[in-house]
Order: structure tokens, then C-alpha cells, then sequence
């Protein structure tokens, strides 16, 4: 068994202006299967529009903002569950004056970049 406060996981740069990802739990404690990271989008950011080869889930515990596919925008706040299929193209953008904090649930295990 792993247990950690996610506040004591180091935030690292996760490849966007204003983001960052605390990487949870993954392959360098064990899982196999899955990864969970807790994102971070600073206020008035954005991601870029995306995509991956494995589907991920979200769920909004802190902020406010959207998220916007081919199909649409919707707008995200605290209890916010999102799913993105593998393939679907997405792009998060924090509307609020704080922080727009996520769990991110994605398919694989990997080991973060350092």
C-alpha cells in the first residue's frame, strides 16, 4: 500500500504555460494499470488543444474554468467529472482568479518525465 498527501508530491512543469502536475501515484510506485496526477492550471491560462492514445479521466476539487472539445465547450467547477476517450481532442482553460485543480485518472502507469 502507498499513501501521500498530494501537497507532499513536488508540482513539476507539465509542458504548458501555467500548468503543473503533481504525479500522484504511477509505475515508480507500483501501478501497473493506471497513473493519478493532480493538475494544476493557473488563473486566465490555458492548455493547448490535444490529444491522446489512451482515454483519462478528471475531476474538478478546486476552480473554476471549461473544457473544450470538437463538440463544444462546457464549463467545470468543484465536483466536475470529465471523461476524454482515447483520441478526443480537449484543451482545459482556467476562468477563475485561483488555482483549477483536477484529479487526472489516465490508462497507463507511467514514470514522469524529470
Amino acid at each position: 500500500m502507498y499513501v501521500k498527501d498530494y501537497l507532499n508530491v513536488p508540482a513539476e512543469a507539465a509542458g504548458s504555460d501555467g500548468l503543473s502536475a503533481r504525479w500522484v501515484i504511477n509505475a515508480t510506485q507500483g501501478a501497473t494499470n493506471f497513473a493519478m496526477c493532480i493538475y494544476e492550471l493557473q488563473p486566465g491560462k490555458t492548455t493547448p488543444f490535444h490529444q491522446h492514445d489512451h482515454e483519462h479521466e478528471f475531476f474538478v476539487f478546486e476552480g473554476k474554468g471549461q473544457v473544450t472539445t470538437p463538440e463544444g465547450v462546457v464549463e467545470i467547477s468543484p465536483g466536475s467529472a470529465i471523461f476524454i476517450s482515447s483520441g478526443e481532442q480537449h484543451q482545459f482553460s482556467n476562468l477563475g482568479d485561483s488555482l483549477l485543480r483536477m484529479v487526472g485518472v489516465m490508462s497507463f502507469a507511467p514514470i514522469p518525465p524529470k
